[in-house]
């Protein structure tokens, strides 16, 4: 049980720290940005949502494949599929928790707005220095969300570690897929055991951000 808690932290970590790099800039031009490629590149964004996740973990399981053009690429280096690896889990974690990221890092550089950047404009700051000075401190609150959205979904993902990572003891078996074994081999004790484990950390995850919510969003006095 400890690999797998491990390898399912490990997976929630890699993917939250990667997420947060990768969706900033994503998320800082969806919400500044005037190009009307915005929606659609946000429509893209937000579609592990409403895509169910084993068509997500099929085509990723294709794509990372021996047989895929991609992986084609990387044959000379001596590296046949990313499929049944922890990189492929991380792979398909990343675009299947990417909407975690992206909506609440735009509403919080949408809720920070113009005004701001412009004023360190006036003062000859640098565009990256209003940002990482001015509008990422403002913007706090969306990255708290988010971390704890990525974290708490990579945790309960099912169908797409399922289909993409099997399920390889050590290596690529999480927490919701020993819950699932659990229950194949009517195991209901042991499986109550981690299902409600998973439920209690749901539950700290949506109550962490209804805290950092109420207190980041109270004017100052």
């Amino acid at each position: 049980m400890g690999a797998v808690i491990g390898v399912t932290l490990a997976l929630a970590t890699v993917t939250t720290a990667l997420l947060l790099l990768l969706a900033t800039p994503l998320a800082w031009w969806l919400a500044h940005g005037r190009s009307w490629l915005k929606e659609p590149v946000a429509a893209i964004a937000a579609l592990p949502i409403v895509l169910p996740p084993t068509v997500l973990g099929f085509y990723l399981l294709i794509a990372l494949g021996p047989d895929s053009p991609l992986m084609a690429l990387l044959h000379p280096f001596g590296v046949r599929t990313l499929a049944f690896t922890f990189t492929g889990l991380v792979i398909g974690s990343v675009i299947y928790s990417l909407p975690f990221a992206v909506q609440p890092l735009r509403a919080a550089f949408e809720g920070v707005g113009a005004r701001p950047l412009e004023v360190a404009a006036t003062l000859r700051a640098t565009p990256l220095d209003a940002f990482l000075h001015v509008e990422a401190p403002l913007a706090w609150r969306g990255f708290v969300t988010a971390a704890i959205l990525i974290f708490a979904h990579t945790i309960g993902e099912f169908g797409v570690v399922l289909m993409i990572g099997g399920s390889i003891p050590g290596k690529t078996e999480v927490l919701s897929i020993r819950i699932y074994q659990f229950v194949e081999a009517l195991q209901f004790k042991e499986a109550h055991a981690l299902a409600a484990g998973l439920v209690a950390f749901s539950f700290v995850a949506v109550l962490a951000i209804l805290l950092v919510g109420r207190r980041l969003g109270r004017p100052r006095p």
